[in-house]
């Protein structure tokens, strides 16, 4: 009987952090980004802007002379520049909750009633569009130290794109910006059409596009009671690969004792000298490609590295009833993703669940209901020679293929990582290169597997020395009758 055996290493892969588009989005925000805020060169314009919203946040009593902390040009844009020496763990910002932006802003603002039934980020983003169409919004100063894009993927121009040629990346990116233009023509027929009169001018999908950028780079989630929001000035703090932490760096508190109030905390997770930025750690776990859609830079640790394998269950398979049953069991389903980091070992459940997808044949009996609670044990070793090669080609054949799909080979990016690129590209370069590392080591993993199958050991043998007739040798023992 065939096997149906379903693998993908192809660069579909579906858009991660799902929860973004949920009701409850508080695990897909992360920490906030700035280091793109200007795309060019520092200007007159720019030092004016950051003037500016500093008297704006001194006139809203929410700095002082005395705040440890302030916004300033830095080489990589606009971030927090110490203004004297400052401890580790030091608070540095404190912004109470009037100068916050959230779905509760949005909800008692003049827009509140027409975005009552969409998502949550959904109805931020269109309380910071018409902000900024209006000329007389409260919160112009803010908006003006906003960069007008990020090298976010989801802002790159298909020739930029184009370089992301064969990678899970690009296919991401397109999700996204496919995401996003399904959004924008419901909320254009929902809210933007109807109800004309509340928008000071037309808002288009790349208007929708800024405002999805701003919030997917510089939100804060896991707060207490606020899981998506905008933070002015905390949200300027930029990324460093060198912070290895992420506890204690922000929290809500109360304003005093007897106040209801709430105010956002930020503490420098190190020690700082006067004139030396403020850094904290955006997130310890995402991959290259996540921190390329939602922040636009890479960084060259090679465990940020990371590609998805995804495993399916056919439909078509005589035992797709059980073998999904098994699945759901140990906590996966139908189809399962396997996140491969370069130089860590392979997930645990990787190995059990492509020889379940593969069993077939005589192997098949062990679906049979009374293997129902032992199964998993048995499929975390190997279980025959056939099914086990099986694996180890399938996989094998699906890196070759997938590694037939990029435009340049790893020794073309890594010379090419020597020269002088701009952002975008050396992102492409990066993105490409870790890739095509990580499935040359998947790739290797199962080369060397499949060469020692001969020497593994299977179901049947362990079976049998189980029940006594199998010597640990594999010498088969025989009782002579008395």
């Amino acid at each position: 009987m065939a096997t149906h055996f379903t693998l993908s290493l192809s660069p579909s892969k579906p858009f991660r952090n799902s929860t973004f588009f949920t009701k409850n989005p508080s695990l897909h925000f992360k920490k906030p980004l700035s280091i793109t805020s200007f795309q060019s060169p520092p200007t007159a314009a720019a030092a004016a802007a950051v003037q500016t919203f500093w008297q704006w946040l001194s006139d809203q009593d929410v700095v002082s002379a005395k705040t440890p902390a302030r916004p300033g040009l830095v080489p990589q844009g606009l971030g927090l520049v110490a203004q004297r020496d400052i401890s580790r763990n030091e608070v540095v910002l404190e912004i109470p909750k009037k100068l916050w932006i959230n779905p509760d802003v949005v909800a008692a603002s003049e827009i509140g009633n027409v975005c009552g039934g969409v998502k949550p980020w959904v109805s931020v983003a269109l309380f910071l569009i018409r902000e900024k169409l209006k000329e007389d919004s409260a919160w112009r100063p803010y908006l003006d130290v906003l960069p007008e894009s990020t090298n976010s993927t989801i802002f790159w121009s298909e020739e930029e794109l184009a370089e992301l040629q064969g990678t899970q990346l690009l296919s991401t990116t397109l999700g996204v910006k496919s995401y996003l233009q399904r959004e924008f023509l419901k909320v254009e027929e929902e809210i933007l059409v109807p109800h004309k009169q509340l928008f000071p001018s037309p808002v288009t999908l790349d208007d929708f596009s800024w405002a999805f950028g701003i919030l997917r780079s510089r939100s804060f989630s896991r707060l207490r009671g606020q899981n998506l929001v905008l933070i002015p000035l905390a949200d300027l703090v930029n990324h460093s690969p060198d912070i290895t932490t992420e506890d204690g760096v922000y929290e809500i508190k109360g304003a005093g004792l007897f106040s209801r109030d709430l105010i956002f905390s930020l503490r420098s997770p190190i020690s700082l000298k006067a004139g030396e930025q403020v850094l904290i750690q955006y997130n310890l776990n995402m991959s290259n490609a996540e921190l390329a859609v939602d922040y636009g830079f890479i960084e060259a640790k090679s465990d940020r590295n990371m590609y998805t394998l995804t495993l399916q269950i056919s439909e078509s398979d005589p035992f797709f009833g059980d073998k999904l049953d098994i699945a759901e069991t140990n906590g996966l389903g139908e189809i399962a993703d396997f996140d491969i980091v370069l130089g860590n070992p392979l997930p645990p459940t990787l190995l059990p669940y492509l020889r379940l997808v593969a069993l077939g044949g005589t192997d098949s009996f062990l679906l049979e209901s009374i293997f129902r609670n032992t199964i998993w044990g048995h499929l975390e070793l190997p279980v025959s020679h056939a099914n086990e090669e099986l694996i180890c080609r399938v996989v094998r054949d699906a890196c070759k293929s997938a590694l037939s799909g990029y435009r340049t080979t790893i020794e073309e990016d890594e010379k090419l990582k020597g020269e002088e690129l701009n952002p975008r590209l050396e992102i492409a370069v990066g993105i490409r290169a870790g890739e095509k590392k990580v499935l040359q080591q998947i790739e290797e993993i199962f080369k060397e597997r499949q060469s020692e199958l001969d020497e593994l050991e299977y179901y049947q043998e362990r079976r049998l020395k189980d029940l006594g007739l199998v010597g640990e040798q594999g010498e088969i023992i025989f009782w002579e009758s008395k």
